[in-house]
């Protein structure tokens, strides 16, 4: 059975729902921290939906706060335990991210990701494992898990922004480059890539920019 997600919404400025934005957030955080970023992109994206989901684990690192799955090099986790979390954590978003579609009546080509560091890593790993594509996956700070599995694991290919910072202490910036040509190399044809120049583990203002233009060209927002 899968966890239902506590989540943080915001309602298109329109008053219309046409798209979704669903915020995923990093280890140790909540979806409250990302929503702020809802701010920033509902003046360009009026006919969109912002949400944020909690992970749903408590974070033995970050007792405050929510992780998707362990990580062993923080929180002294087997390798095991991270796996299993993954899938279980991978189980839970697909279901909402159904549960979403389904209620605020919207396909696939309407619904975007947005990840920030292990939230990207979770729209890494989930979007592709869908029957249909979603309109865009967002990732800063990501890093795409088993890369050697994705080929024969995406059931699609849906376009891909990734977006880091060259002064990241958290995420070596290297796992740009890495995620870019693994999801190359499985066959994505739509795999975009920013660096933020000076920019630690951050939402710099010209990655949100960048961002926020691709969201306004796969949401049919120009």
């Amino acid at each position: 059975m899968t966890r239902a997600l506590a989540t943080g919404r915001r309602a298109p400025a329109s008053g219309e729902t046409r798209s979704a934005v669903v915020f995923l957030h990093g280890y140790g955080a909540n979806g409250a921290d990302l929503m702020g970023l809802a701010e920033a992109l509902a003046p360009y994206l009026p006919d969109t939906l912002f949400l944020a989901p909690d992970a749903p684990e408590h974070c033995a690192g970050a007792p405050m706060g929510f992780q998707w799955f362990p990580i062993p090099w923080i929180d002294g986790s087997a390798p095991e335990e991270q796996e299993a979390g993954l899938m279980r954590a991978a189980e839970d978003l697909q279901s909402f991210l159904d549960g979403v579609m389904l209620d605020e009546d919207l396909l696939p080509e309407q619904l975007a990701l947005f990840g920030f560091s292990q939230g990207s890593m979770m729209a890494l790993h989930v979007a592709p494992r869908r029957e249909d594509p979603v309109a865009a996956v967002v990732g800063f700070y990501g890093r795409l898990l088993a890369p050697e599995e994705l080929a024969d694991a995406a059931l699609c290919r849906p376009p891909v922004l990734l977006v880091h910072g060259d002064a990241d202490e958290v995420v070596p910036v290297q796992s740009l480059p890495e995620a870019a040509q693994a999801l190359q190399d499985a066959g994505w044809s739509e795999v975009y890539a920013h660096v933020m120049k000076g920019t630690g583990h951050g939402i710099a203002p010209d990655g949100l920019s960048v961002a926020l233009a691709f969201l306004r060209e796969r949401l049919g927002s120009d």
